[in-house]
């Protein structure tokens, strides 16, 4: 028989967010390191800023239900975070690093807008009301960070894929071994 309501759920998923926020908090940081644009690095490290925003307000929430915030690991988060380290620890070009840093941030924006929609409607429900404007606020900036993300890759993207055009042109030009004039091996036979 079930015995939990939205209102377990509700506060189950602001501490699967409150963890994620936090790992977020953790991993920023060496993603702007690892950005070659200074755009993307700026945004990255604004989105930082913003991210200890949304800690502050899970808590002043935690704090308005009378919970801890505690107890509760992000799976989700941590698969989103080994998958970006990965794609970090490949060797690509500092223009296609760029790109994968991107596409891995946009992966950790969608996860957020899709668990801050969930959780803001449910708090509306409820009513929950001051919670509710304080997850559409986090909300409205995790939507914003990934505009902002959109417009970086429209740049970002095609310097990567220039970039590799040039590498491969350059790869193939020495990679060319150059074919002898005189007859072959077997033909001297």
């Amino acid at each position: 028989m079930a015995t939990q309501g939205l209102r377990d759920l509700y506060v189950d998923e602001l501490r699967d967010l409150y963890d994620a926020e936090n790992r977020l908090v953790k991993a920023l940081p060496k993603l702007a390191k690892e950005a070659e644009s200074s755009e993307l690095r700026s945004s990255i490290e604004e989105h930082l800023e913003q991210t200890k925003g949304h800690v502050d307000r899970l808590r002043q929430i935690f704090e308005n239900l009378g919970e801890k915030p505690s107890g509760k690991k992000c799976a989700g988060m941590v698969g989103l975070l080994e998958e970006g380290d990965e794609m970090m620890d490949e060797d690509f070009a500092d223009g296609v690093r760029d790109a994968a840093l991107i596409s891995a941030a946009q992966r950790v924006e969608h996860y957020e807008i899709a668990a801050y929609g969930c959780v803001k409607t449910w708090a509306g429900l409820l009513g929950e009301n001051e919670a509710q404007r304080l997850l559409e606020q986090t909300l409205h900036e995790e939507k914003e960070t990934d505009k902002k993300l959109t417009e970086l890759a429209e740049q970002i993207n095609v310097a990567a894929m220039n970039e590799s055009s040039e590498r491969s042109g350059s790869e193939e030009e020495d990679s060319e071994v150059p074919k002898p004039r005189g007859k072959s091996r077997s033909a001297r036979a």
